[in-house]
């Protein structure tokens, strides 16, 4: 689900996964780094939703589309 709706929490959507990867790429990282620090904080229960690596891919994607982060060999960075 992209969009948050009457039955899916903002976290579980990945516009609000997004939001939590921009917040993960306060140093540029890759794929994946973002993966792993997803899992940990999953784990440890600083991120609530469960998400695939699809989802993430997705995400990045999207994020990527609206020009939010952009990628140089391999490491992602956040746009200003």
């Amino acid at each position: 689900m992209v969009l948050p709706s009457k039955h899916v929490n903002f976290s579980e959507s990945l516009l609000g996964f997004g939001s939590y990867l921009l917040q993960k790429l306060d140093r540029p990282s890759s794929v994946d780094e973002l993966w792993k620090a997803y899992q940990t904080d999953l784990k440890l229960g600083y991120y609530f939703a469960k998400q695939s690596f699809d989802n993430l891919t997705l995400t990045l994607i999207f994020l990527y589309g609206i020009k939010a982060i952009k990628e140089e060999k391999g490491v992602i960075h956040k746009c200003n």
